[in-house]
Parts: structure tokens; C-alpha cells; sequence
């Protein structure tokens, strides 16, 4: 008989935890039982000589040998193991509780990624002086360069949807990969909530980590990171624009927020197109956000409902449907092509307002700014620029 399909899999990266394993796996067995939920035990392994790999099978879980290097190529291998719908990653070092998985199991459609966390209220850490000290600096340099509302950067217990999970491409090997985790996935709009957990000391044997070569790891990390949170491929990307340290990025933000505002005040049934992240649908409760980008519209949901995917020579939506309809700054990232126009003209009402809005590339002012800005800011949206529109002539490229 072909046995059930997982409901979820708890993957545990170890390396010669024969002792803490043997205390552990017994203590998760009874605690997903007790869910009375079905789940697979996979622990990754880095080459053990202790008889780890043994002290696994013979409780009935399966060993995967991991095929790249450190706790990160741990986790992939893990990861790549299992099909369940739900993963939870945690340590072998009894630091984390398996009691604890039940907490994660009932909060499962909360979000996308839950992490188990030392520094939020409640939270708590059983740790040496000098390692919580180190710890906290982590987290706090991390959350403030990269601007994440999160504490617990680095915690390793966590659970995840594996769906997102398959479209992450993590290039950290180290411990790294959580952070790099966690930031992948925010930059890619899903949901991240943190819940209050106590930390405990490890048991037997001493922590694998090595500080000096952590650190080096952790450091090109959040290099690789931040050029990340500070691209368009960042969900809230616009959203932080408008209070950017770049005075010429803050300024177009908010000049452009302040202009189409008083374009469309007293509109109610306002379309905006290509809305992005920005803080202008945010500010317009009444408004619908037209946009492609999945990441854009996921992060933008909780922040404002109304949003549809979609491209903007195809809307979505019956002729005459909107009293204003908002386009800045969107068809110089498109070919020129009649629909755009024709589709913008059908769902507009009859005398409606339409705010159209593009760089005039017949100013010599705007191509000396683009090249500073793009000088500036890498990874913004200078480079993106397809169709080049003057007063003149449309469509110039």
C-alpha cells in the first residue's frame, strides 16, 4: 500500500548529532501525532561519523545526504527531498522544542514563511552572553540596512510554503542562506509573520558554527542583499521610494504623488495603471491597481484589496467603468502599440480624466538626469526605458 502523502516535512540539517537525534525524533513523532497530522522527519546530513545516519533510519526517518557545502546546502537538500505542501526547518541541537510545531501548524494560512522568534514580544533566548550580544548585532545591522520590519532574522525555525520555497534561487551555503531566505522572499511580496518563541540551550556537543568565516559569509551576504532591496525586483520597491535617503528619488516620488493626486481629487471610480507599489493607490482607498508584476500586487494586497493583474492593452474591465484612469510613468516599459491607447479611451467615461504621464525624451534635462540616476541608483529604473516618447512624435526608440 502506497503510503499518504505528507501533509508536512520537517527538515533538520545535522552533523554529528547521534546523541541530541535520539532525544529529538522520538519527542517530534509524538508531537505530530498528537496534531494528528501527517509528516515526513528529514534530516540532512554532512557526513557524520557518529552514527547519526543510523540513529535516523532506525527511528524511522529518512537521511538525505546533502550534496553541497554548509548548513545552507543542508537546508536545499532537505528542501529538494520532500513534496509536502508545508515545511518546517529547525535545528538538531534540542535549541528548538518540537512542542513548538503545533504553534506553527495552527498559525499555517497566516503567511507564507513563519518564523519562530527570539525578539519579538514574549520572545526569548537561553543563550551565552557573547553569542546573544553577537546575535542581536545580526539582526539589528540586517534589519536596518536592508529596511525589513522583522527581528528575527536568523532564526532557523521556521515553516514554510513550499510552493514558494521552488521559486527561490538562494546562493548562500552558509547560515547565511537564511537570511537570504527570508529576504528573497519578502522581495518577492509574500507574507512573513514572526511568532513569540522561547530559545533554549543546545544539548549535548557544541555549535558547528565558525565566527569569523559566519561573519565573512554574512557580510557578502547582506552586500548581495541590500543591491536586492534596493532594485524594481524588490516588491516594495515604489513603496520606499517616496522616502528614499536619494533626494532626486524622494523628490520624483512625492512631486509626481502630490500632481496626480490633485489631477483625480473627486473621482471615486479611479483606474490606476502600472501601480506598482507606490504610495499613490495607497492613498486612493477608492482606486483599482492595475499591474503584471505578481510581486508587486502580493506585497501591495494588505495595504490596498482592490488589484487586478493584468496588461494594459487588454483591461479587464467593461467600456465606460471609470470616471479617472491613472497611467504615469508606464508605456516607456512597453512597445508602443495602438491598444494601449484604445483601451484606456474604452474604459474611460465620457469626459473622464485621464493622466497620462511620461519622460519627454526631446529634453536634454531629462537624458542628463536619467544618466545620474542610473549612475546613482543601479538597479532602478533607468535601464528600462523601451519606448522614448516626445511632444512630436510618439514611439521614438
Amino acid at each position: 500500500m502506497k503510503p499518504p502523502h505528507p501533509d508536512l516535512a520537517i527538515v533538520i540539517p545535522a552533523w554529528n548529532e547521534r546523541e541530541n537525534l535520539e532525544l529529538l525524533l522520538p519527542a517530534l513523532k509524538e508531537t505530530v501525532q498528537k496534531l494528528g497530522i501527517n509528516a515526513e522527519i528529514v534530516v540532512a546530513d554532512a557526513g557524520s561519523k557518529d552514527g547519526t545516519r543510523e540513529a535516523v533510519e532506525q527511528r524511522g526517518c529518512r537521511v538525505v545526504i546533502q550534496r553541497e557545502r554548509g548548513y545552507g546546502g543542508a537546508l536545499l537538500a532537505g528542501f529538494e527531498a520532500t513534496t509536502a505542501p508545508y515545511v518546517i526547518t529547525m535545528d538538531a541541537d534540542l535549541s528548538h522544542r518540537p512542542v513548538f510545531i503545533e504553534d506553527l501548524w495552527n498559525h499555517r494560512n497566516d503567511a507564507e514563511m513563519l518564523i519562530a522568534s527570539r525578539y519579538v514580544p514574549d520572545g526569548h533566548a537561553d543563550m551565552e552572553r557573547l553569542r546573544s550580544v553577537l546575535s542581536k548585532i545580526l539582526n539589528r545591522t540586517y534589519r536596518r540596512i536592508l529596511s525589513l520590519p522583522f527581528r528575527d532574522l536568523s532564526s532557523g525555525y521556521r515553516m514554510y510554503r513550499r510552493d514558494v520555497l521552488t521559486q527561490l534561487t538562494v546562493k548562500s551555503r552558509d547560515f547565511d542562506a537564511l537570511e537570504e531566505i527570508l529576504v528573497r522572499t519578502f522581495a518577492a511580496g509574500w507574507r512573513i509573520q514572526e511568532i513569540p518563541f522561547r530559545y533554549m540551550a543546545r544539548g549535548s556537543g557544541s555549535s558547528h558554527a565558525r565566527l569569523v568565516k559566519f561573519g565573512w559569509a554574512l557580510l557578502k551576504t547582506l552586500v548581495r542583499m541590500w543591491q536586492l532591496r534596493n532594485s524594481i525586483e524588490s516588491a516594495d520597491y515604489d513603496y520606499r521610494a517616496f522616502d528614499s535617503i536619494i533626494w532626486l528619488q524622494r523628490y520624483w516620488q512625492r512631486t509626481r504623488h502630490r500632481i496626480i493626486l490633485e489631477f483625480v481629487k473627486g473621482h471615486n471610480d479611479i483606474l490606476d495603471i502600472g501601480c506598482g507599489s507606490s504610495r499613490i493607490l495607497v492613498d486612493l482607498p477608492a482606486a483599482v491597481g492595475l499591474d503584471i508584476l505578481h510581486n508587486k500586487l502580493r506585497w501591495l494586497r494588505p495595504l490596498h484589496p482592490k488589484v487586478v493583474r493584468a496588461v494594459c492593452q487588454q483591461l479587464p474591465f467593461a467600456a465606460d467603468s471609470f470616471s479617472a484612469v491613472i497611467n504615469s510613468e508606464v508605456i516607456e516599459h512597453i512597445p508602443d502599440t495602438p491598444d494601449i491607447f484604445s483601451e484606456m479611451r474604452r474604459v474611460l467615461r465620457p469626459g473622464g480624466t485621464l493622466v497620462l504621464g511620461t519622460p519627454d525624451y526631446s529634453r536634454v534635462s531629462w537624458l542628463v538626469l536619467e544618466r545620474i540616476y542610473g549612475k546613482v541608483h543601479p538597479g532602478g529604473y533607468a535601464e528600462e526605458h523601451i519606448t522614448h516618447y516626445t511632444h512630436g512624435v510618439s514611439g521614438v526608440v
